[in-house]
C-alpha cells in the first residue's frame, strides 16, 4: 500500500475550508472538497480546545489510524478534513470511527 495522501500546504485547507461543504455531528466535522485527483488526500485539524499536545495527538492518531483501516472504502477524488470537537478527547475510540464513519456516510463518500 502506497503512503496515505495527505494535505499539508495552508492553501490546500483554505481552499477545502471556502469552497468544501461540511458535516458534523456530536464529536466530528467534515469539510469535503473535490479535487481533481483520482485519490483522496486527508488532512486533520486539532485545535487547543482539545487539549495540551498529548490529548491532541492521542486523538489525531486514533483518527489517522480509523482513517487508514477504512480507506478501502471510499470514493477516489476528495479532499476531507477531519476537526475534532471538544468532547472528542474524552471518547472511545469506539466513537471515534462510528462518528467518522457516520460522517463519511452522509456525505456520499462511503461506498455502499
Amino acid at each position: 500500500m502506497e503512503k496515505e495522501k495527505r494535505l499539508r500546504s495552508k492553501m490546500d485547507f483554505k481552499r477545502v475550508y471556502s469552497k468544501g461543504k461540511s458535516y458534523g455531528n456530536r464529536l466530528l466535522v467534515l469539510y469535503v472538497f473535490k479535487n481533481e485527483l483520482d485519490y483522496n488526500r486527508i488532512g486533520f485539524s486539532v485545535s487547543k480546545k482539545i487539549g495540551n499536545s498529548v490529548n491532541r495527538n492521542k486523538v489525531k492518531r486514533r483518527m489517522k489510524e480509523i482513517y487508514r483501516l477504512n480507506c478501502y472504502k471510499l470514493k477516489g477524488g476528495y479532499d476531507l478534513i477531519f476537526i475534532p470537537k471538544r468532547n472528542t478527547k474524552d471518547s472511545s475510540y469506539e466513537k471515534i470511527e462510528s462518528a467518522m464513519l457516520h460522517l463519511l456516510k452522509i456525505s456520499h463518500i462511503l461506498r455502499q
